[in-house]
C-alpha cells in the first residue's frame, strides 16, 4: 500500500536562504533552463530538507522576554508579534531586537500520536 508523501510547511521559503533559492529558480525558469514543474519539486525538497535538518541538528535554546503586540491563531498556526525583545542563549549571551515575528506550527499532522 502506497503512502502519500509527507507535506512540510513552506515557512523557511521566506528566510534569506529560501529567498535566494527562489530568486535563482526564477532566473533559471526565465532563461528556459528548467521547467516550472522542476522548480516546484526543488522547493518541496527544500521545505523537507530544512525542516529535517533544523529538527536533527539544532540543539541550542533561547529564552526571551518582550511585549506582546499582536497574536493570532488560524489554521493551526500561531503568529506572535513581539516588541522590545531581549534574548538570552544557553551560553549566557544576550541580545536585543526591536520587533520579532514568531510563527509556530504543529509538528504533528492530524491523527499522529
Amino acid at each position: 500500500m502506497a503512502t502519500a508523501p509527507q507535506q512540510f510547511y513552506e515557512l523557511y521559503r521566506g528566510s534569506s536562504i529560501g529567498e535566494a533559492l527562489i530568486d535563482t529558480i526564477d532566473d533559471l525558469i526565465n532563461d528556459g533552463r528548467i521547467e516550472p514543474q522542476l522548480a516546484m519539486k526543488i522547493l518541496s525538497n527544500f521545505d523537507r530538507a530544512i525542516a529535517e535538518t533544523l529538527a536533527e541538528k539544532v540543539k541550542s535554546r533561547l529564552t526571551f522576554k518582550g511585549h506582546l503586540e499582536t497574536y493570532r491563531f488560524c489554521d493551526d498556526v500561531w503568529t506572535f508579534l513581539v516588541k522590545d525583545v531581549r534574548f538570552k542563549s544557553d551560553g549566557g549571551q544576550e541580545f536585543h531586537a526591536d520587533k520579532v515575528k514568531i510563527v509556530s506550527c504543529n509538528s504533528k499532522k492530524p491523527g499522529e500520536v
